[in-house]
């Protein structure tokens, strides 16, 4: 039996988010940011792609490498969007300077491309076929297939909420506007997504200790430059999240952690028909972490 940490992407973010991290990585950021670390997470800096990216990827690191100082170590780990670079980083594939830097860029990149007037949109209750039907000739894309009734489309903000008002008369339970500034996971970041992977090729990736599982594929790549790719384009790529889980969990994943801030993934590794315990770090408290980590691993000898 194995354990998975999972890293939540955009949307999950909060203000104050960076203020009580275990460990030192706050530290480090501020050594290769400088003073803007210590404002990432103030409500005007979350305002911008590339603070809320920065502020989940010193979160991301510092509560699973805390979670590995206290002896719970993942087989396998998988991050949403921009948690797939706190993941390649907690499993030994990315230094956490270097992804600082890439991820500075990524949402800079980000931002720049659409400043304004653009953005995600959940819709929930709609299957994938009902929604690609409400986005043909709209504008907008399919961004996130985050389970089986829960999917992401981005594109204009106008062209969003006519998509959301269509599918609400269809029966959609809910369509929010995310927390997020960009058009993600779709080939509006086509020409962004390019430029990161002009700047990975200044940075040496190394083989991961444990399984690094896409969530823009559900497949587990152990190469580095796979990697490398894996975490530079998936900015413009369709999330798929459920398959990701789907595929952890043919691989005895039985234990997923969910890295704070939130519980969001949580719920939706649940509907993915996981067959073990899905739990917040967050929301269950490390003590109950610890120890559902140490009776799987106890039951698993």
């Amino acid at each position: 039996m194995k354990i998975l940490f999972t890293f939540p992407g955009q949307g999950t973010q909060r203000p104050g988010m960076l203020q009580q991290l275990p460990g030192d990585e706050l530290a480090q950021a501020r050594d290769v940011l400088g003073a803007e670390a210590q404002t990432l997470d103030l409500p005007d800096a979350l305002k911008h792609t590339r603070a809320v990216q920065l502020s989940l990827l010193i979160a991301g690191v510092a509560w699973g490498r805390e979670l590995q100082r206290r002896g719970v170590r993942p087989d396998i780990v998988s991050g949403l969007s921009i948690g797939a670079y706190p993941a390649a980083v907690v499993a030994g594939a990315l230094e956490f300077s270097d992804a600082l830097r890439l991820v500075a860029l990524r949402g800079d990149l980000m931002e720049q491309a659409y400043p304004h007037g653009y953005g995600l949109t959940a819709i929930i209750g709609l299957t994938l076929a009902q929604v690609e039907a409400l986005v043909e000739g709209s504008g907008t894309y399919i961004a996130n297939l985050n389970a089986e009734t829960q999917i992401v489309i981005a594109g204009k903000d106008e062209d969003m909420a006519r998509v959301a008002t269509r599918a609400l008369e269809k029966g959609a339970n809910k369509a929010r506007r995310l927390a997020v500034s960009v058009p993600s996971h779709c080939a509006l970041l086509d020409s962004p997504a390019q430029k990161l992977v002009q700047a990975f090729r200044e940075v040496t990736l190394t083989r991961p200790h444990c399984a690094y599982l896409s969530g823009s594929t559900g497949r587990v790549y152990w190469q580095p430059e796979k990697i490398a790719e894996d975490l530079a384009l998936n900015m413009a790529r369709t999330v798929r999240w459920q398959e990701a889980m789907i595929a952890a969990n043919e691989r005895e994943a039985r234990l997923a952690i969910e890295m704070p801030p939130g519980g969001i993934l949580t719920c939706l590794t649940r509907q993915a028909q996981w067959e073990g315990e899905a739990v917040s770090l967050e929301r269950n408290g490390m003590d109950v972490v610890v120890h559902l980590a140490q009776r799987l691993r106890g039951e698993s000898r």
